[in-house]
């Protein structure tokens, strides 16, 4: 996709990749910005950083990886001493090396965190909510039609321990003949468990904010979005970001107590190539979404 496109890294500008994963991104910016530009790479998971540090290596201290959760960009951003910075990225799928560590819980396991200092994980989830609670979940966070008899599935088939158990159950709840072409049948219900596990879209509607507020005037926030649930987390948040302060008729008074902090520049989100999903076909469901800061005085 077009992302460092619409990023505008730049030489000497300080940016950071608040989901640095293997650090794929976070490389491609730092040839953009050294000598004199700066990186902060935030990730959740330790091994992860671990990966990105081997191949961010050679850009020695232009770069600080940061073990934290992105919502606290902020609060990052201050411990180093900074106010603002030219540019935020958020790649919001999970890394390939999650996808394949059968340990990590993300190819079908029960564990899902992407924090292992988490408490919970997916398993607690599976073997503990009642059903009816299971359901909803299911339904909210995946989206899956099949809700309530695959959660109905779960609870008689307890305990459930493993990858495949989860998988098989799941599975034999939905008929043959509603099973997705491109998709595994599980994939809906293994995303919203994750999705819990990980609090994701709560994370994301404070990290967005957060972002908003510590860019730079016309500094640039990208957001890479993989699933419909989180595409309309960053839609209405940038959108809400985008109006500012609401006023009564005769008031000076802001009704809603939001300010305007961005610009929002992809009217419709960004889509990925053919040529991009031959080469990746995780790509095919990638959305970008982009937004430029306002100047802090704005009245457009």
């Amino acid at each position: 996709m077009e992302t460092l496109t619409w990023l505008q890294p730049r030489p000497g500008g300080v940016y950071v990749d608040a989901t640095l994963g293997g650090g794929g991104h976070a490389e491609a910016i730092l040839d953009s910005i050294v000598p004199g530009g700066r990186l902060i790479g935030i990730d959740r998971d330790e091994q992860a950083l671990e990966q990105a540090s081997r191949r961010l290596e050679r850009f020695g201290g232009a770069v600080t990886l940061i073990r934290e959760n992105f919502a606290a960009l902020k609060v990052v951003l201050q411990s180093l001493g900074l106010d603002r910075v030219d540019g935020v990225l958020f790649d919001l799928g999970a890394s390939m090396m999650q996808f394949a560590d059968p340990g990590r819980g993300f190819s079908f396991a029960l564990d899902m965190r992407m924090d292992g200092r988490q408490p919970l994980r997916a398993a607690d989830l599976v073997n503990e909510l009642p059903e009816r609670e299971l359901a909803d979940l299911i339904w909210r966070y995946g989206e899956e039609r099949w809700s309530r008899r695959i959660a109905r599935a779960i609870v008689r088939a307890r305990p459930l321990l493993t990858t495949e158990d989860l998988a098989e159950v799941v599975r034999r709840a939905i008929p043959r003949r509603a099973w997705p072409r491109t998709i595994d049948a599980a994939t809906r219900t293994f995303q919203a468990l994750r999705i819990a596990v990980n609090d994701e879209l709560s994370n994301l509607e404070n990290a967005i904010p957060a972002a908003a507020e510590v860019l730079r005037e016309a500094g640039r926030l990208c957001a890479i979005t993989f699933h419909s649930l989180e595409d309309r987390t960053v839609k209405h948040t940038l959108l809400r970001l985008s109006r500012g302060c609401t006023r009564s008729p005769g008031s000076s008074a802001c009704t809603n107590g939001e300010t305007r902090w961005l610009r929002v520049l992809t009217k419709k989100p960004i889509t990925p190539t053919p040529a991009e999903i031959a080469r990746n076909p995780r790509a095919r469901s990638a959305k970008l979404r982009v937004a430029e800061r306002m100047p802090d005085d704005s009245t457009e």
